[in-house]
């Protein structure tokens, strides 16, 4: 064996040794195997506020309504799902193993003021608070702290990602939701030219033409629950726009940005302007000979 591959070896073995010796410190327990206890306990379906605050830093959800909606650092419609996959995260945090009790190694597990703290409300009084910090050795488990407890413990799973999202991502992207099934008329309008699908029975029609069945589903299929790729929240001067889709009495425009690549689209709906990429403007901003057989 070369020279190199035993320092290399070597190395790796004084590493382990160091890492043996930190976690058997004064105040640091190495444990392992399923405790089989929960981190902290509340009643997801009680909860009506998260308060997430990392280094950057506060998100707060909270239930208004019978509906979640951002209060900061703005105020949005949430991400039902979202928040809803957060709370019961945080609700089945499951203990597997304490590695530490003392308060002077929280920064090295970050599960101090470097991690995430979740502040969790039921019926507007908090009920329990803990820390997630970073993922453990192994990279399939986390470090996490009940606040007000020295102990640190790792828990199942990479889960960090589902309460760090930046407040963008907590907003309810929707730009237009619709029951496809509901929809029977729907007309585009590009500079002049104009053309309108249309269900007078059971068959969509293109102006007088016949459609393909298969284009018109999936054209519906995505046109009632466009997403946004952002939000525009800086003033912003719109003129003409390069397209206009009306369906179910609301009008959708969009105005191509030639500059950024990018359609801003603002609905009759909202005053909010949102940001979509060509690619997904393109699934909707279709042309008639997109419906319609071919010919010949």
């Amino acid at each position: 064996m070369k020279r190199s591959t035993w320092t290399l070896l070597g190395i790796l073995v004084v590493l382990g040794l160091v890492t043996f010796l930190v976690l058997q410190r004064h105040g640091e327990i190495s444990s392992s195997g399923s405790m089989g206890q929960k981190l902290v306990t509340y009643d997801s379906s009680a909860v009506d506020r998260l308060d997430i605050t990392t280094s950057r830093q506060t998100v707060v959800l909270a239930r208004e309504g019978g509906k979640w909606m951002m209060k900061e650092p703005l105020s949005y419609p949430a991400d039902e799902a979202f928040v809803n996959a957060a709370i019961g995260k945080g609700a089945s945090l499951e203990l597997k193993d304490l590695v530490s009790s003392n308060p002077q190694k929280q920064n090295l597990f970050q599960v101090d003021s470097t991690g995430t703290f979740i502040r969790v409300y039921e019926r507007g009084t908090e009920k329990t608070a803990f820390w997630i910090g970073k993922t453990g050795p192994s990279y399939t488990e986390t470090y996490v702290r009940r606040n007000g407890l020295n102990d640190v413990y790792l828990a199942d799973g990479m889960f960090g990602y589902m309460f760090t999202k930046q407040p963008k991502d907590w907003r309810d992207k929707t730009i237009f939701k619709a029951d496809p099934s509901t929809v029977s008329s729907v007309r585009f309008r590009y500079g002049d030219t104009t053309f309108a699908l249309t269900r007078p029975d059971s068959i969509w029609l293109a102006d007088q033409d016949s459609t393909v069945e298969s284009a018109v589903k999936g054209f519906l299929g995505t046109l009632a629950n466009l997403q946004t790729d952002n939000f525009i929240d800086s003033a912003v001067t719109l003129s003409t726009p390069t397209a206009v889709i009306e369906v179910g009495g609301v009008q959708i425009q969009f105005y191509f940005n030639k500059d950024a690549n990018n359609y801003a689209v603002r609905t009759s709906m909202t005053p909010q302007v949102f940001e979509i990429l060509p690619w997904r403007a393109g699934q909707v901003l279709k042309r008639k000979r997109d419906f319609i057989p071919p010919r010949g």
